[in-house]
């Protein structure tokens, strides 16, 4: 909707006197007040005026408390309070958890939103609050000024109660207390709220608990001239605690480096031809193998000797768990000996994997290396081509037929099966009978034929 409809002034009955008042508002935003300690900023039209869309329905049990901050809770008691009328509060809570409450736009003094009720033309709820005079935002600005901490709660969308505590102390209600709350809507309901205001108040209390500058908009200034204005005062404070300069001046090194040179810098040093040896590692109790430390120290001397030499590093772009595989496939040895097992300990333990998984891995990275890793741990989805060929030529060198899933052929009997890369190669893998333990074997080929009789097949 545009505008608000033109309605007459509707009464109703104020549960303070219990005599009928006029419900067109008579507390609306105070008329401002020039401030003679100092001249602010005059605010953009779009820093005092914000508009949220609608908050979607809740979905938790209605016992729980409907603002999840302290100063949400306090603005959903000054509601409250406000009413004597239980059921027309529980209505508008209702209301609220079920998203009837569209669009709010929030200005200084002033809520405004449209509310859906039984009716198919929402009603115009509006909620003003009483702002702050330019002494009370002077005073209060100091004050968060002066201490960093508040400064720093309000930078992170928090409201401390030592904030609402000093500006209470000065006579500031930052928080709006029983009679601060003054209600209007268009719909026949003369409730004091009736229940669409109050399913605004409940939504407001939402929209506070994300961001509490929502409160001091209403209070009359706006989040970017706050900001501006709470950093210049800091800094001003910030000047007066300053230490004063010292009796002896000091002088600027540009002021004693005109006309200077400093000396060039030395040649850098030679790369030797050859990576040199670590140093050797003692074994204290509890620590770390040193055997392990000690090649890891290797791999990494080589590393930087070809950096040095050729200014590139191939192994850069490997992610931990690649390079702890590559760590491991490079101990080339008969079995796993009391070195090697080890190193991988530290590498499983380092990666948070077990040794079989890492000696699985090894497997499989000295199979086909990076390539070799991604055949075992990533299953997709070859696409028509050299996959599809794949079964056909196998049936017709006389093999059985093999299952495939995603980019796996898998020999009926389940001990052999073949995986096809992302490289256009076949990798042969085996396991025990019975069991789906599969590990790789044999060298990859182009040829799904010679890549399973590389298996024994």
């Amino acid at each position: 909707m545009s505008s608000r409809p033109e309605n007459p002034p509707r009464t109703g009955r104020s549960p303070r006197t219990g005599r009928g008042t006029a419900r067109t508002g008579t507390r609306g935003p105070a008329a401002p007040v020039t401030s003679r300690t100092a001249v602010r900023p005059r605010p953009g039209p779009d820093d005092l005026r914000r508009t949220f869309e609608a908050v979607p329905p809740r979905t938790c049990d209605d016992d729980q408390p409907f603002a999840d901050s302290w100063w949400g809770r306090a603005w959903v008691a000054a509601l409250e309070s406000l009413s004597m009328d239980e059921g027309r509060l529980s209505r508008g809570r209702t209301y609220a958890d079920s998203g009837k409450v569209a669009a709010i736009t929030v200005t200084p003094g002033r809520v405004v939103a449209y509310v859906h009720g039984s009716r198919p033309r929402p009603y115009r709820c509006e909620l003003r609050l009483r702002t702050l005079t330019d002494p009370d935002w002077d005073t209060f600005l100091d004050e968060v000024a002066a201490r960093p901490g508040h400064l720093a709660a309000l930078l992170a969308k928090e409201m401390p109660h030592s904030l609402v505590d000093t500006a209470a102390a000065a006579g500031i209600g930052l928080l709006p207390a029983a009679d601060d709350l003054d209600p209007d809507c268009t719909c026949p309901d003369h409730g004091w709220p009736c229940k669409h205001v109050a399913a605004l108040c409940y939504q407001m209390a939402r929209l506070l608990d994300a961001d509490p500058f929502v409160l001091l908009l209403l209070r009359g200034r706006g989040e970017r001239e706050l900001l501006e204005e709470l950093g210049r005062r800091n800094a001003a404070h910030s000047a007066k605690e300053r230490p004063a300069k010292p009796d002896t001046p000091s002088v600027s090194a540009a002021e004693v480096l005109t006309g200077r040179f400093l000396p060039p810098l030395p040649a850098p040093l030679p790369v030797p031809p050859h990576p040199a040896q670590p140093p050797s590692y003692p074994g204290p109790p509890g620590a770390r193998d040193p055997l392990a430390l000690d090649h890891l120290a290797t791999d990494a001397a080589v590393r930087a000797h070809a950096l040095l030499t050729t200014g590139l590093d191939p192994l850069a772009g490997l992610t931990p768990w690649q390079d702890a595989v590559r760590l491991a496939a490079s101990r080339h040895t008969a079995g796993l000996t009391a070195t090697t097992r080890a190193l991988y300990r530290e590498l499983a333990h380092a990666t948070g994997r077990t040794t079989t998984d890492l000696a699985r891995a090894v497997a499989a990275w000295r199979q086909g290396g990076a390539e070799g890793l991604a055949v075992l741990e990533t299953p997709w989805d070859p696409p028509a081509g050299p996959f599809d060929r794949a079964r056909p030529a196998l049936a017709a060198a006389g093999f059985p037929r093999f299952h495939p899933w995603h980019n796996h052929l898998t020999h009926p009997g389940g001990t052999l099966q073949l995986r096809f890369g992302h490289d256009g190669r076949w990798y042969g893998y085996e396991s025990e009978p019975g069991e789906d333990d599969w590990w790789p074997r044999a060298a990859p080929d182009s040829d799904p034929v010679s890549a399973l009789m590389e298996l024994g097949g």
